[in-house]
């Protein structure tokens, strides 16, 4: 007989095993489609890498190539595609300029808050806190009409402001930071105010350097939303094409006459999705730190 702990762990690795699958699936076809040639996605066959014979281009004969010039290996038609069909290089641009942005301004806000949350005393302070757990469930689509309202009378709609500024104040940082700074002994603040440290320079020479696995924890969730976000992008840019976020730049591949561009339109989501990978993987042990919300080891 098999134990009884033994099956209830086989079954709690089953369902991990089956919803990583679920999760990895849309990548791996997303990674296929970006090898494959056009003709291999509209029947579905060619294996993971497809057949990587030489293909021509249509559209390169049409606007008078040749057809030695116009033929490539389906990988590289692809991702020569992907930039070449768009200024990917601009867009993604765009998307570091606006999440760092955002990201940067929510620390300097969040930190403060977050340290006078946790560590100071003054009254209201609960009920200031209770507001920031109601702020985290208001959803974006509820207030994204009155803010685009606000921004297009300032004359800020087209611009990074309009990217950038509505994001600026994280709830959810303030959150995740004053919970992190609950758990540093108040013996650290007060051997600081001793040395005669203000609030302010306890916040940014004390409390930040405890708070670098949290901090890593919340750029993960700051990066990921904002470099990922086609709603917000795609209400407030609507005229200027140099402005276009990573996900706005995928509109480039779809919807014009012959059909969507899949091949390219997944190497430009490769190419989008890699950074955030590689990103997550190299700060992947101090993310796991931060979550544990430990402020000092």
């Amino acid at each position: 007989m098999i134990p009884a702990h033994y099956i209830g762990e086989g079954w709690k690795h089953l369902v991990l095993i089956l919803s990583a699958i679920i999760v990895i699936l849309p990548f791996y076809v997303m990674l296929s489609y970006s090898f494959k040639s056009p003709g291999e996605i509209d029947r579905n066959e060619g294996g993971f890498f497809g057949a990587q014979e030489p293909m021509v281009d249509e559209r390169c004969v049409v606007v008078g190539g040749s057809r030695e010039d116009c033929t490539f290996l389906p990988v590289v038609f692809n991702y020569s595609k992907a930039f070449s069909e768009a200024p990917l290089l601009r867009y993604l641009f765009n998307g570091v300029v606006v999440t760092l942005s955002i990201f940067l301004i929510q620390v300097i806000v969040a930190l403060p808050c977050a340290y006078a949350l946790a560590k100071l005393r003054f009254k209201g302070r609960e009920f200031v806190f209770g507001m920031v757990l109601f702020c985290l469930l208001i959803p974006v689509h509820a207030i994204a009409l009155p803010l685009y309202i606000m921004l297009a009378k300032v004359g800020l709609t087209n611009s990074y402001a309009a990217l950038i500024i509505p994001w600026t104040i994280s709830v959810f940082g303030i959150f995740l930071m004053r919970q992190f700074f609950m758990t540093v002994p108040d013996d650290l603040i007060d051997a600081a105010r001793m040395d005669g440290m203000s609030e302010l320079s306890i916040v940014w020479k004390v409390m930040l350097p405890t708070a670098v696995p949290a901090l890593l924890a919340f750029a993960i969730f700051s990066v990921v939303a904002h470099w990922n976000d086609y709603f917000w992008p795609r209400i407030v840019v609507t005229g200027n094409r140099d402005l276009f976020t990573p996900p706005l730049g995928l509109r480039e591949f779809k919807g014009d006459a012959d059909g969507s561009f899949y091949g390219p339109m997944m190497a430009t989501a490769t190419i989008i999705v890699t950074p955030l990978i590689v990103a997550f993987m190299l700060a992947q042990r101090r993310f796991i730190e931060g979550i544990t919300l430990s402020g000092m080891k």
